[in-house]
C-alpha cells in the first residue's frame, strides 16, 4: 500500500512582483531582482528551486550518512542553473525553464573514499527535489476561482 503524503503551499501576489508564500506556519518572500523589475526583497522562484535542490540533498545527506558509515563534519552544496531569459520574455521559442542544473558537493569527512562514493550515489537517487526536476511530473490546473 502506497505511503503518499500531500504537501501544500500557497503563493499570494503582493505589490509589484513580490510574492508571499506560506507553507504550514512558515512564510517565505519571493521576488525578482531589481534588474528584472522586482524590488529585491527575496530570492526569485528559479533561485528558490536551486536552493530547494541543495537543501534537499543536504537533508538526505544528514539522514543517510550514518547508514553508509560516513561521518559528516561539514556538508555544503553549491547549485547553479543555466536559464535563457528569452524564453520567459517570449522573445524566442527556447524553453522558459532551466536547460542545465549542476552542483558541487563539499564534504568534510574522515570516512573512506569508497564509503563516500557509495553514499553520494545513494543520496542522488533519494533526493525528492532532484527526482522531481529530473523526471516528468503530472502538473495541471485544478480550477480557476474568480472572486468578486
Amino acid at each position: 500500500m502506497p505511503n503518499v503524503q500531500t504537501f501544500k503551499a500557497t503563493a499570494h501576489l503582493k505589490e509589484g512582483f513580490k510574492v508571499v508564500a506560506n507553507v504550514r506556519h512558515f512564510e517565505l518572500i519571493i521576488d525578482e531582482p531589481k534588474s528584472l523589475g522586482g524590488s529585491d526583497t527575496g530570492m526569485n522562484p528559479v533561485e528558490a528551486l536551486l536552493a530547494s535542490l541543495g537543501a534537499c540533498q543536504s537533508i538526505v545527506a544528514r539522514a543517510y550518512a550514518p547508514k553508509f558509515g560516513v561521518e559528516l563534519e561539514d556538508f555544503r552544496v553549491e547549485v547553479e542553473g543555466d536559464l535563457d531569459l528569452d524564453g520567459f520574455f517570449n522573445r524566442s521559442e527556447v524553453r522558459p525553464g532551466y536547460s542545465d542544473i549542476h552542483y558541487t558537493f563539499y564534504i568534510k569527512t574522515r570516512s573512506s573514499t569508497e564509503n563516500v562514493e557509495q553514499f553520494i550515489q545513494f543520496l542522488e537517487s533519494k533526493c525528492p527535489v532532484g527526482d522531481t526536476i529530473a523526471n516528468p511530473v503530472n502538473i495541471k490546473l485544478d480550477r480557476i476561482v474568480i472572486e468578486n
